[in-house]
C-alpha cells in the first residue's frame, strides 16, 4: 500500500476541482499499485463557510498528519493575501509542515505558492513579482538528468498561472537543481535532496483542460466588479486563433460596458470543446516517475516485505 497525503490549500472556488484533478492524475499513473489518498486541511487557510464545512466533513485536520505514516506528500498553494509569505496566516503551520515532511516522507511535491513558501523558509530565497500575471501553456525543456524527468521528451508544454517566480540563479546558488525550464516561465520544476526528496513545481501538471479558462473568466469578473484595476491578459499559448479572436472581441465589449452583468455573455466567446489537454502526457510521466520514487520508500519496502502477497488495485 502506497499512502499519499495531499494538503489541499486551494481557495474554496478551486478546492474540490483540485482534489478531483489529483485523484484523476494519480489514478491514471498508479498502475497495479494499491494507493490510498488522504486529504488534509490547514485551519489557518482563509475560507468561507461553505469551504470550512466541506473540509470539516471530507478532510482530516493537519494535526492528524503529524502522527501518521505517509510515503509521499503533495502540498498545494493558495491565493496570497499578504505582501510577504511570512505574514500569511498559515505561515507557521506551513513551515512546521516543511520540517515534518523532511523527516517523515520519502518525497514531497510543493506546488506553486507552496513551493515559494518552502524555499523561502528553507533557504531564504525570495520570490519576485511579475509585472502582470503569468498565465498560459508554455514550452518547457529538460535542464538536468533526474529520475523525475526520466523518459520525458526533450520538450513539452505545461500550464502556469502565478503572479510570482523564483529566480533560477538564486535557486542554483542555494543548492536547488533545476529539472525543467521554460524561456518564458523560468524554472518549471526544481528539486533538492534533503532527508526527503523535495520536488518543487511552479507549473500545474494536474490542471484539467478548462482550468486556465475558468481562472481567466474569474479574473475578468474581478475586473468587471471593480476588484482589480486592469483587464487580465489572455492566457498565452492556450486558445486557438478563432477563440482568441472571440476573447478579444469580448474584451472590447467589457471595456465599453464595465459592469458585472457583462460577464453573462462570456460563455458565447468560450471554446467548444475545451482547449486541448496538450500537457497530459507530460503530467502523467512526471507523476509516474514520482510514484516510482515512492516505491523506494523504507516504509513501503517494509510493508511489502511483511505482506508480499498483498492484493493490489488501482487508485479510486
Amino acid at each position: 500500500m502506497t499512502v499519499i497525503g495531499v494538503v489541499n490549500n486551494m481557495p474554496d472556488s478551486a478546492l474540490q476541482t483540485t482534489e478531483r484533478q489529483f485523484r484523476e492524475l494519480l489514478g491514471a499513473v498508479s498502475g497495479d499499485r494499491q494507493v490510498r489518498l488522504r486529504f488534509f486541511s490547514i485551519a489557518d487557510v482563509p475560507r468561507q463557510e461553505a469551504g470550512r464545512s466541506y473540509v470539516a466533513g471530507e478532510y482530516e485536520d493537519i494535526g492528524e498528519l503529524w502522527g501518521s505514516g505517509v510515503d509521499g506528500l503533495i502540498v498545494t498553494g493558495t491565493e496570497p493575501r499578504a505582501n510577504s509569505l511570512h505574514e500569511e496566516p498559515y505561515w507557521r503551520t506551513l513551515t512546521r509542515l516543511v520540517d515534518w515532511a523532511e523527516e517523515n516522507t520519502c518525497s514531497t511535491v510543493w506546488s506553486c505558492l507552496a513551493a515559494h513558501a518552502a524555499v523561502r523558509y528553507l533557504d531564504g530565497v525570495e520570490r519576485q513579482r511579475f509585472p502582470e500575471k503569468l498565465s498560459g501553456v508554455f514550452e518547457c525543456a529538460i535542464a538536468a538528468e533526474h529520475p523525475i524527468v526520466a523518459g520525458m521528451p526533450p520538450r513539452w508544454r505545461m500550464p502556469h498561472s502565478r503572479h510570482n517566480t523564483l529566480p533560477q540563479d538564486a535557486l542554483g546558488a542555494s543548492g536547488y537543481e533545476t529539472l525543467s525550464v521554460s524561456p518564458e516561465a523560468g524554472a518549471d520544476m526544481f528539486a533538492k535532496q534533503r532527508r526527503s526528496l523535495f520536488l518543487f513545481v511552479q507549473g500545474h501538471p494536474e490542471y484539467d483542460p478548462g482550468a486556465l479558462l475558468r481562472e481567466y473568466q474569474r479574473d475578468i469578473g474581478r475586473f468587471l466588479s471593480g476588484k482589480r484595476e486592469s483587464y487580465p491578459d489572455m492566457p498565452r499559448g492556450y486558445f486557438d486563433q478563432e477563440t482568441a479572436s472571440s476573447m478579444e472581441a469580448f474584451r472590447r465589449e467589457a471595456m465599453r460596458h464595465r459592469r458585472i452583468e457583462t460577464l453573462d455573455t462570456f460563455s458565447a466567446a468560450t471554446p467548444r470543446p475545451a482547449p486541448a489537454h496538450s500537457w497530459r502526457e507530460a503530467a502523467e510521466r512526471i507523476y509516474a516517475n514520482w510514484m516510482s520514487v515512492l516505491d523506494g520508500s523504507p516504509t513501503r519496502r517494509a510493508a511489502q516485505a511483511e505482506s508480499p502477497g498483498a492484493a493490489t488495485a488501482p487508485l479510486r
